[in-house]
């Protein structure tokens, strides 16, 4: 297995789970002008990542990737007791991050720089902060009954630690999270989160 990856950006989910499974892997770093590469584009022509080649068959989207390692290694148990029920928790906490919490982020990450006027970039940014508040408000609620976010350790987690690095860089409100920042610190605690923050450079 091969990742393609970014560093800091949602990739390191999938990089966190890889070190999780604990099988060999490549951990491919690229700079963003290889990601406008011809050579990288013809692995995902969106030019984004992450990318996870198995075998010659390259597979993109954060959340696919994640839910293929779910699958692809069961004996780790990433996927809850297996459940239909428990999938369908984990893939309803990881599509609130991939679907909500994840674009909510695009106005502080320069989705607004065609707009002219700063006042109406400061308000678009103004509010997407306050609607990050108000999605991590979510996932602190759940984890004040929850010691991982979607019941059992999972992708989900991981997920939401590479969203939750973002929150400080972006100052995006987290005060009184308690939940959250409890969760967040144990995540930053556990090993193999630590090697695949070293892998990027991010500690």
């Amino acid at each position: 297995m091969k990742l393609y990856y970014l560093p800091g950006a949602c990739s390191l989910a999938s990089h966190i789970v890889l070190e999780w499974i604990g099988r060999p892997y490549l951990a491919q770093k690229m700079g963003r002008d290889d990601l406008k590469s011809d050579a990288y584009l013809a692995l995902n022509p969106a030019g984004a990542v992450p990318v996870l080649e198995v075998d010659g068959w390259a597979l993109t989207q954060n959340a696919a990737i994640l839910n293929y390692l779910t699958d692809a290694f069961p004996e780790v148990g990433l996927g809850g007791d297996g459940t239909p029920r428990a999938r369908a928790e984990i893939n309803r906490w990881l599509g609130f991050l991939n679907a909500d919490v994840h674009p909510a982020f695009k106005p502080l990450f320069g989705s607004t720089r065609y707009l002219e006027d700063d006042a109406v970039v400061e308000r678009t940014q103004t509010h997407a902060r306050a609607t990050l508040r108000r999605l991590f408000e979510r996932a602190d609620a759940q984890l004040s009954t929850h010691e991982w976010l979607a019941g059992p350790r999972s992708v989900v987690d991981p997920y939401l630690f590479a969203i939750t690095r973002w929150t400080h860089a972006k100052e995006v409100d987290l005060d009184g999270l308690r939940h959250l920042r409890a969760w967040f610190e144990r995540m930053g605690e556990d090993a193999s989160v630590r090697r695949a923050l070293e892998q990027e450079g991010l500690t």
